[in-house]
């Protein structure tokens, strides 16, 4: 089967937040994108989903089944396709963390992670999960990045070190790439590493450059305000980063810096029919990067992880427990990441 015709799963996320009730609202509101996708999840919590966004004068929006993957492409339109990975006794409570809620959405990312590997489907999108569910099921990763970068590991017969992933967070304004992802603070200054930086820029050059069909520009921030300041408000620039930036460059990538993180990000946003001066910008640690795409809009917003062996995106929020089951949460950034994954899955 052609790439262009295999199927994409959506994992369902944590079945007390809001990402059942967003996948039903993509395939309701948006059929043209989620055509050839289906959900990986758990049939109780995805009915509980529909009624939950139905509209009083609305038709119920019916769930079919799936045994496989390929059946997506057998099944009427107006129906959301689910195949069972991973089974719930009752979908729990709205908005409270549960450890059977983050085993069942560990369960599916595990699902779905596998069927990527194999060849079995194009891509795969995942709905939020919840950290603190993950941490009360057992799971001993983070978040989506870490345990998708085991499996991966586990597949080609590697060390997780081996395989060396990087988060992105990218809208129709800005890209960034993150050194660190899911770290505390401190341990997330100890990873600005030659090393790290150097392997963030190639990894980040790597994908870039293959989504847009040409070399990216890539700026990278700084780790200490006004980037060190010459070495008089730290050293980590001129020890570090500088030194990996310059091999970079002398291996034929495009990357400048390191710029000041406190507007580099302005310098490299696409706004006003305007290019920015850079296609992704390389942020030293999680927040430094994230803050500024999200402030820009979470609707928009898309994570992308690279250097993975598959095609993952996810939206660019969480669990939203304090909307999950009122039918309010938006879409808008689901879809954008079913249509960045396919668009990836193609590249």
């Amino acid at each position: 089967m052609s790439e262009a015709r295999k199927p994409m799963a959506i994992t369902m996320g944590d079945a007390a937040g809001i990402g059942p009730e967003i996948i039903a609202k993509a395939f309701r509101d948006a059929p043209a994108d989620t055509e050839g996708c289906f959900v990986a999840g758990d049939l109780a919590t995805l009915r509980r989903a529909t009624a939950a966004i139905r509209r009083p004068v609305e038709l119920e929006l019916p769930v079919a089944v799936i045994e496989s993957a390929t059946q997506v492409h057998e099944l009427p339109p107006r129906c959301i396709p689910l195949l069972q990975a991973t089974s719930l006794d009752t979908p729990p409570p709205w908005g409270v963390v549960s450890a059977a809620a983050g085993k069942a959405a560990a369960d599916c990312v595990v699902w779905a992670a596998r069927a990527a590997l194999r060849g079995d489907i194009a891509a795969l999108v995942t709905a939020p999960l919840h950290k603190q569910a993950l941490a009360a099921a057992g799971v001993n990763f983070p978040g989506h990045t870490e345990l998708l970068q085991a499996e991966a590991a586990a597949w080609t017969g590697r060390a997780p070190a081996e395989v060396p992933v990087r988060m992105m967070l990218a809208n129709a304004e800005l890209r960034t790439v993150l050194v660190s992802i899911h770290v505390a603070l401190r341990e997330a200054i100890d990873a600005v590493t030659f090393d790290n930086v150097l392997q963030t820029l190639r990894i980040a050059h790597e994908a870039v450059g293959r989504a847009l069909g040409r070399p990216p520009r890539i700026g990278v921030a700084g780790l200490n305000p006004h980037a060190g300041e010459g070495g008089l408000l730290g050293r980590e620039e001129i020890e570090v980063i500088i030194p990996a930036v310059e091999v970079a460059r002398a291996e034929g990538l495009q990357v400048a810096g390191p710029f000041a993180p406190d507007t580099i990000f302005m310098r490299a946003r696409a706004a006003g029919g305007k290019q920015g001066e850079f296609d992704v910008v390389i942020a030293m640690y999680h927040d430094q990067g994230l803050i500024p795409v999200k402030y820009l809009g979470v609707e928009q917003g898309v994570n992308v992880t690279l250097g993975l062996p598959l095609v993952r995106t996810s939206p660019d929020h969480g669990t939203a427990f304090d909307l999950a089951g009122s039918g309010r949460a938006s879409a808008a950034s689901l879809v954008e990441a079913i249509r960045i994954a396919r668009q990836l899955s193609r590249s």
